[in-house]
Order: structure tokens, then sequence, then C-alpha cells
């Protein structure tokens, strides 16, 4: 039977990375001791290449010093992932706390910038937080027992699962050895 292939979603699962760039040139011409609060609330979003967060939400506060913009937020988030021991598709949900100073000015040793056209892009830092948020392993449940060593079959489906009655055809004789005692 031959398969027809199915045509393309129209469009991704996810909102570009690009909503994750946030214009803050007001805050950058009111000066420093200015903040500014907001709510964050995004669907589903491709962060980078590695990592889709099914959700972003929290609130946001960005405050202006003289060195660039404060970025502090409590993000909600989570991805789908597998269960390291079945292999199941799980559901992982995960907070981030970040405050990190977006530089302004090029003297200043930081790993974040704010772009000349205003632009601070929370992509990165996101990525980061949500990479050493997620380095444990993912388990569906705790008491996981995994996939069959011998046949793949996941043992949380198949709870009386055996492979008792199989055996080797070379050791066929062995065990009509050990039946005779």
């Amino acid at each position: 039977m031959k398969q027809t292939p199915q045509a393309p979603p129209s469009s991704p699962a996810y909102v570009s990375n690009r909503i994750l760039k946030i214009n803050v040139g007001f805050l950058l011409n009111d000066g420093p001791a200015h903040n500014h609060d907001s709510q964050i609330d995004f669907p589903a979003v491709r962060v980078s290449d590695d990592l889709t967060l099914k959700y972003v939400r929290g609130p946001l506060r960005l405050s202006r010093t003289k060195e660039g913009v404060l970025v502090q937020a409590t993000l909600e988030s989570a991805v789908e992932s597998e269960c390291y021991r079945c292999l199941d598709l799980v559901e992982n949900s995960f907070e981030v706390t970040i405050e990190e100073l977006y530089a302004t000015q090029p003297a200043l040793l930081t790993e974040f910038r704010v772009n000349e056209d205003g632009i601070l892009d929370l992509a990165p830092l996101l990525r980061e937080e949500a990479l050493i948020a997620l380095a444990g392993r993912t388990l569906c449940r705790p008491d996981c027992k995994g996939l069959c060593p011998e046949c793949g079959a996941n043992l949380n489906d198949e709870p009386h699962h055996s492979h008792d009655d199989d055996i080797d055809p070379r050791m066929a004789a062995l065990k009509k050895l050990l039946e005779t005692k």
C-alpha cells in the first residue's frame, strides 16, 4: 500500500523569537531611575534552533540605569521532552528568575547589550536560563519502569511483560537438563 505524503503545515506550531526583541528606546530616552513594568504571555516560541518553549509568561520589569537596562523577571515556561527511561513525551514545566544588565556602553564587559537601535533581545538570556533549569533528567513519573532491554516494550504499559518463555535455541538443551533435576 502506497502512502501519500502529507502537505506541510502552512505555519509552524510556534512563533518566532522576534517577539523576544523588545524596543527599549523610550526607556533610554527617559534616563536613569525610570522603569517599565509589563506582563509577558506568549504562546509556543522558538527561542533558538535547539529550544522551543511551549509558553512563556510572567511579570517583566525593565529599569534604566546609568550603565544600561536592568531586566528582572520571574517567568514560567515548559518544554516537551522525552522521559529518559521510557521515551514517552512529557511536558516539563519550570520557572526562571532573571536579573541581568543589558549594557548600553561599549566599555562595560557584559555578555548582553542593548543594540544601537534600542532593541534588547531576551532570546539568548532566556535560552541560557531554560537550559540551566532543564539540566536534570526528565521522568514521566517517579516510578517509571522504562523499556524492556530485550524487545523495547514500554514496561509502564505492560506491567506483566515477560520473556521467560522465550529461550535462545542454543540454550534449549541446557534448559532441558535443568528441568530433569
